[in-house]
């Protein structure tokens, strides 16, 4: 419980909204439930948003801003693209966690809603573009990079569905592994 002298920023709620997000989609953004998760009274959201939808704007640019080209900053610095790639997969599938909910996946839910299409959009093209790049990088023609890609990317959402309902997918080291051994193949 947040303090009487402690202030959350409109980050923190923010964040709140994308776990909110991630258990039950964009219906399960709601102030007053938000506040008593974060242990504050509703007064503390007026301090920042105006109503919910800006709520729900603010957090689906801060998921943008750490899942899409921000967020891929890090790997897009590894100058080795087969180190880059084996990183990236890593790291992804390690994030991987049985049972866990996940802001993309729930998004898929609301994918109607217009903001919904336009932040899974711009992650879903930042990621692709650097997964493209790495495949160019290590000798693909440009198509096939980009089919490459896609194959990749499908595979670590199709990761990302799995562990919501099979405990297997704790296996990250082993997952992992495979993963570069297939995506890293000629």
């Amino acid at each position: 419980m947040v303090n009487e002298s402690t202030r959350l920023s409109a980050q923190d709620w923010a964040r709140a909204a994308l776990k909110a997000i991630a258990d039950g989609g964009l219906a399960s953004v709601a102030v007053e439930p938000l506040a008593r998760t974060l242990g504050v009274t509703k007064g503390s959201f007026y301090a920042h948003y105006r109503n919910r939808d800006e709520l729900i704007a603010a957090a689906l640019a801060e998921w943008v801003r750490s899942h899409g080209e921000e967020g891929l900053a890090e790997f897009a610095a590894i100058a080795d693209p087969a180190a880059r790639l084996r990183d990236l997969l890593t790291v992804v599938v390690q994030a991987v966690q049985p049972l866990a909910p996940s802001v993309h996946l729930s998004l898929l839910g609301d994918r109607n809603d217009p903001r919904v299409r336009d932040a899974v959009g711009r992650v879903n093209e930042a990621r692709l573009e650097l997964l493209a790049h790495t495949y160019r990088e290590l000798g693909l023609p440009p198509d096939r990079a980009a089919s490459r890609a896609r194959v990749a990317y499908a595979a670590i959402l199709g990761l990302l569905h799995l562990a919501q309902t099979d405990p297997g997918a704790s296996q990250s080291d082993v997952l992992a592994d495979e993963a570069a051994a297939v995506f890293l193949a000629p």
